[in-house]
């Protein structure tokens, strides 16, 4: 008879092995998977007719129509408070409520917005305080559907000088910079959200589009 014992070496060789391949497949999995996941979560689709659709982070189609007008879940964050969603919900819904001015200066912006609707008024100014404050302090929301505009502020938050006031007129904010990058910046997410406060939602999607 044939010893046994490099039989069983051989299968308890075998099992381990086969326990690393499958530690590996998950780290491969885990990792691989995990990133495509958070890049999904991050930009609201995936490949084809998007993942992100199907999940309900995305609720529109080629055509310019679809829009989650309900619940809106563009308007959630990888680092946003159910709050801040809820703010951006309400003036999304009643943008047509929003009238906003624009002055574009040499070093930065000069803007205006109010609502005729004293719940999205509040809802506006506290968006604001809130946006800027995290814009200093470097804190990026993740909205699922934000302007990659946004990501020099919060690179950069130093180089931004901010004042805000709430008059008779609106909301009034005045930033500058001396960075050429930051000002191009500002001009270009202050007609970002003029469009926004405009056309609402529809603004987002051609904007998403044509990324």
């Amino acid at each position: 008879m044939s010893d046994p014992k490099p039989q069983r070496n051989w299968v308890k060789i075998a099992g381990i092995a086969a326990v690393i391949l499958c530690v590996g497949v998950a780290a491969v999995w885990t990792t691989g998977v995990g990133s495509a996941w958070a890049q999904i979560l991050r930009n609201g689709h995936g490949p084809g007719q998007g993942l992100g659709q199907g999940l309900g982070l995305r609720h529109h189609g080629a055509d310019g129509r679809g829009h989650d007008e309900v619940t809106m879940p563009g308007l959630q964050g990888l680092n946003a408070t159910p709050e801040e969603s809820a703010e951006l919900a309400l003036m999304f819904r009643s943008f047509q409520t929003l009238s906003r001015s624009v002055e574009e200066l040499p070093n930065g912006i000069r803007t205006v917005t109010t609502s005729s609707d004293p719940d999205v008024m509040e809802a506006l100014v506290s968006h604001v305080f809130g946006m800027i404050g995290r814009v200093q302090a470097g804190d990026d929301p993740e909205i699922f559907i934000q302007s990659p505009t946004l990501d020099v502020f919060f690179e950069r938050p130093e180089g931004i000088e901010t004042s805000i006031d709430v008059t008779d007129e609106g909301i009034v904010v005045v930033q500058t910079s001396d960075d050429p990058e930051l000002v191009a910046a500002l001009h270009t997410h202050a007609g970002e959200v003029s469009d926004m406060a405009a056309r609402g939602m529809q603004a987002v999607h051609e904007m998403m589009m044509g990324r």
